[in-house]
């Protein structure tokens, strides 16, 4: 059986690879699990993510936090903000197809936006999603 967070990453993945929206905000797929090297913003990659026991009488389940990242090299925050809203509004109380899983919920959770690097910075937001997940049964 598939592992419910690479399940739950790759559902993430094609949501948001699928959208025509965000791929012409972006200029096109840039949706990453590692940027490609020397790859510019904008682009968005999977950052950390934990998972932990969640299972009940019922079954088998998991909590997961997962973080997605949106990189943009424009001057001041308006890009990694209307980049990082268009990825939550896909994300946010998605109902999302697991492979040997069952999404319960996916909710977002926290934003972070922040100034990186030197001499010209980047723009990071950090979207940070909760996710419960049940093992689908074999029946």
């Amino acid at each position: 059986m598939t592992h419910p967070l690479w399940a739950l990453r790759r559902a993430i993945h094609a949501r948001l690879s699928g959208d025509a929206e965000l791929s012409g905000l972006l200029g096109g797929p840039r949706i990453y699990e590692e940027p490609p090297r020397g790859a510019q913003p904008p682009y968005v990659v999977f950052g950390e993510a934990t998972s932990r026991d969640w299972s009940d009488t019922s079954g088998d389940g998991h909590e997961h936090i997962v973080t997605i990242l949106v990189w943009s090299g424009e001057p001041g925050a308006k890009q990694a903000l209307r980049l990082a809203e268009r990825v939550a509004a896909l994300l946010d109380e998605a109902e999302l197809a697991l492979q040997g899983h069952r999404l319960v919920n996916l909710r977002l959770v926290a934003q972070e936006l922040k100034r990186e690097g030197r001499p010209e910075p980047l723009r990071r937001v950090s979207l940070r999603l909760r996710a419960v997940t049940e093992a689908q049964s074999s029946q």
